[in-house]
């Protein structure tokens, strides 16, 4: 991500970020150096938040906004101006009206908070209905949207090994959170469930709660375990990508429900793309 006399880019990037998709690496609205991305590099200590743009415009705004002032709050006590976060954005945007995955990163180097913004080839979900591996982990602090998740990655890597498309992450008594990268939506014939372990509050869940009511699909929340998997008659998946349905649940197969994937589908391309 730097050039080999050590300056930063903010496009032009080496094969590795080819690869990832990443195009832009900027750090306090200039370029990252390599300094900029060695602290980064030994140190897992931030948050931060993914959204799609299209067109320089990103759905829900101020649910981003909102969840990056309370986890700066929360781990550093101290307070992020919302307006300096797109003011970042719109700079790594340049002003163009361009689709990409966004991801505004908080850390506190040298005891300042530092935002880094990356942007990589847009993202969509498919259609294919997923393979999910249930594993025996939950995130700590998990309504944060932190970095060092040793153990959500390593078991997303081996789950995709033995074939599977995510994991879905429960306690020491089965109890079910969330996905890997996902919030988990189950459906029992009447209602949609949503887990009650503690999971992070996805800005897509987020931006699905507001409209799902008026949709005549209000969730109800409880707990949910795995013996109660097979209970269900259809499982959903969403992150900041889309929505999209479960096919399998560790050897448990779930129908498609394509008529309700429309409609959750519908609700939330509902909501306004809004300028940064």
């Amino acid at each position: 991500m730097v050039n080999e006399d050590g300056a930063g880019v903010s496009g032009g990037l080496g094969p590795l970020a080819r690869e990832l998709g990443i195009e832009l690496v900027e750090v306090d609205g200039r370029a990252a150096t390599a300094d900029d991305l060695l602290w980064r590099a030994v140190r897992g200590d931030g948050h931060f938040t993914a959204a799609q743009v299209r067109g320089g415009r990103v759905r829900g705004v101020g649910v981003h906004l909102e969840r990056l002032r309370a986890a700066s709050r929360e781990l550093w006590g101290e307070e992020l101006d919302p307006g300096l976060v797109r003011e970042r954005v719109r700079h790594a945007l340049g002003g163009r009206a361009r689709d990409a995955a966004l991801r505004v990163y908080v850390h506190r180097p040298a005891g300042a908070l530092s935002l880094m913004v990356t942007l990589a080839a847009p993202g969509e979900v498919g259609d294919e209905p997923l393979r999910v591996r249930p594993v025996p982990y939950v995130r700590p602090f998990a309504h944060v949207k932190h970095l060092g998740g040793f153990g959500q990655t390593h078991y997303g890597r081996l789950a995709a090994r033995a074939g599977y498309d995510e994991i879905l992450l429960t306690g020491p008594d089965g109890e079910v959170a969330e996905g890997g990268v996902t919030n988990v939506l189950f459906w029992d014939g009447e209602r949609l469930v949503l887990p009650t372990a503690p999971a992070l509050a996805g800005t897509t869940l987020t931006l699905l709660e507001q409209g799902l009511p008026a949709a005549g699909l209000a969730p109800a929340r409880r707990p949910v375990r795995l013996a109660d998997l097979a209970g269900f008659r259809a499982v959903f998946l969403a992150n900041s990508r889309g929505i999209v349905a479960v096919g399998e649940i560790d050897g448990h197969s779930y129908a498609v429900d394509g008529a309700l994937l429309r409609r959750l589908r519908a609700v939330y391309e509902a909501v306004p793309w809004e300028e940064v």
